[in-house]
């Protein structure tokens, strides 16, 4: 199989600005499938919003990508150091739209991210996934990333 023709493509301030209240909305639906209550899901979201984005802009040092798949705009990459010393690297959120799945797009960008994470000093590289994401977590295993904290719940 030929890998996909895929590019990270740094977004602009404005495409920022364009792209996050949708984002934000994927994030808060996606803790809500998780089993967080609404308003646990609104306080994450409001939360990743005050820390990452306050003035409405991403902080420095963040990087969001917009992913690339030859001429079409396919998804988004956001990864960035998980705190000042840079070493310890997060996949924040990745995300390929519904049309583009199922073509190795989404491999392509984490190795991608990888190599970017790596060029900005990172040894490590982490991420969170949503225990309902079956895809999502067979992605990860397969390129490699174990699991380092787990977290349950049983609804009563």
């Amino acid at each position: 199989m030929t890998e996909p023709d895929v590019r990270l493509v740094r977004m602009t301030d404005d495409e920022v600005a364009a792209w996050l209240p949708a984002a934000m909305a994927h994030y808060e639906q996606a803790r809500l499938e998780a089993g967080d209550t609404p308003e646990e899901a609104a306080a994450g979201r409001r939360a990743s919003e005050e820390r990452f984005f306050p003035d409405g802009r991403l902080v420095e040092g963040q990087l969001l990508h917009a992913i690339r798949a030859g001429d079409d705009e396919a998804g988004w990459l956001w990864l960035g150091p998980w705190n000042e010393r840079g070493e310890l690297w997060w996949i924040w959120d990745l995300e390929v739209h519904p049309a583009f799945r199922r073509r190795g797009i989404a491999r392509r960008a984490m190795l991608l991210g990888e190599e970017v994470a790596r060029e900005h000093g990172a040894s490590r590289l982490m991420l969170n996934v949503f225990g309902y994401n079956d895809g999502a977590i067979a992605l990860y295993e397969g390129l490699g990333y174990e699991v380092a904290s787990l977290h349950m719940a049983k609804p009563l």
